[in-house]
């Protein structure tokens, strides 16, 4: 039984499909030898002290060269469809060695046929005892160098084709990657949320429909904003208030909000959903387990050419468990390996409230992301809400 592996797979055809380009090269490359012949040609009279004219030596050998240009074309037509390729070698070579001889019988044919006008023989010659012999030791190794330059640029192709299939793989992947990271951060604050409706629904009816309308209305900016590879930090710091106000319902004065955003971050561009995951684990870590009130900051600046976020608690005891405690910051450290590779950075460290600090630090997109900034321009929504100094 046959391996995968060993099954011959078809060559691309783009490099014999460029049509009239090959047909040019083919035209600049025989007309280049032949010229570079009758050079020689003359030359060696000059040397011999023969008499020589120059147009019977281009006559001869640019119309004796020019004949290879079809020729040359059909070998490369042969090589790709009948490739030397693993799994066919000897019948590849069969076929490619008919073709070959095939281009010699042509060829013969050729300069007897055109030999009485062009003058390649000075007395009129014997196709089977002067042309074609002198065919077959002149032309037989042209041809095969002419099938191993076709398996070449046939073989570069290849390559050059696996090499941006392989690009295609990699970014489908990544892309991939993120999609199931999003699809494990949105039910992970909604099941969150709706546990903590759940809680009030049976003796505070009024607060349960005030979350809900705000679950709702949040709801239709993450799944608006999940759609999108990235969003303005107006956008984001936008939605990442929805979430609070929503948590503000529950926990009430328990939970106390500052934010230290610096106005020249708004329009920054951010990954969609980045925050939140990182404050709902400081609110459920932080401030939900206890009974005492909490704070969380929620901080943006640009240091250093860099755009700096963090969120900061002062309420957990020592870091979060990071691994057991869910996926918000496993996911988030993904993602920013995903979209910005080693350019991004998380840090976790305490605050100096006793709490927990977690900092990203991520490259500013500025010229490459004109598109990026135009699409988040059209659909930017206003940030009202969030105090900003």
């Amino acid at each position: 039984m046959e391996r995968a592996d060993d099954i011959p797979q078809p060559l691309p055809r783009t490099a014999l499909r460029r049509g009239w380009v090959l047909w040019l090269v083919m035209f600049v490359g025989w007309t280049a030898y032949g010229l570079l012949y009758a050079y020689q040609s003359v030359e060696w009279h000059v040397e011999s002290g023969e008499a020589y004219s120059w147009q019977h030596e281009l006559r001869t050998n640019l119309v004796g060269m020019w004949g290879w240009i079809p020729l040359a074309m059909f070998l490369f037509w042969m090589v790709e469809r009948v490739p030397i390729r693993r799994g066919q070698i000897l019948r590849a070579c069969s076929v490619l060695m008919l073709a070959a001889l095939a281009v010699v019988f042509v060829r013969s044919c050729y300069i007897y046929g055109l030999d009485p006008w062009i003058g390649w023989y000075e007395t009129p010659p014997s196709f089977w005892h002067d042309v074609m012999p002198t065919s077959l030791q002149n032309n037989i190794l042209i041809g095969w160098v002419m099938i191993g330059l076709a398996h070449a640029l046939l073989y570069f192709d290849r390559a050059h084709a696996q090499e941006r299939r392989a690009s295609e793989l990699q970014a489908q992947l990544a892309q991939a990657r993120l999609d199931a990271i999003s699809a494990q951060l949105n039910p992970h604050f909604l099941f969150n949320a709706l546990n903590s409706i759940a809680e009030l629904v049976h003796h505070d009816a009024a607060r349960a429909d005030r979350m809900l309308v705000g679950l709702s209305a949040l709801l239709r900016r993450s799944l608006d904003s999940s759609r999108l590879q990235w969003v303005s930090l107006r956008e984001e710091l936008e939605l990442l208030a929805q979430y609070l106000d929503i948590e503000k319902v529950r926990l009430g004065e328990r939970m106390q909000v500052h934010w230290h955003v610096a106005e020249d971050t708004l329009d920054e561009v951010v990954p969609p959903l980045l925050l939140q995951p990182l404050v709902e684990n400081a609110v459920v870590h932080a401030i939900a387990r206890r009974i005492r009130p909490g704070s969380v900051r929620i901080g943006a600046a640009i240091v250093s050419g860099a755009l700096w976020l963090d969120v900061e608690d002062d309420g957990a005891e020592g870091l979060p468990d990071v691994e057991g405690n869910g996926i918000g910051l496993a996911n988030t450290r993904a993602r920013l390996q995903a979209l910005y590779g080693d350019a991004a950075a998380l840090s976790i460290e305490p605050s100096k409230g006793g709490g927990t600090r977690v900092g990203l630090r991520l490259p500013r997109l500025h010229g490459a992301s004109v598109d990026i900034r135009d699409a988040v321009a059209a659909r930017a929504l206003r940030f009202d809400q969030v105090p900003v100094r």
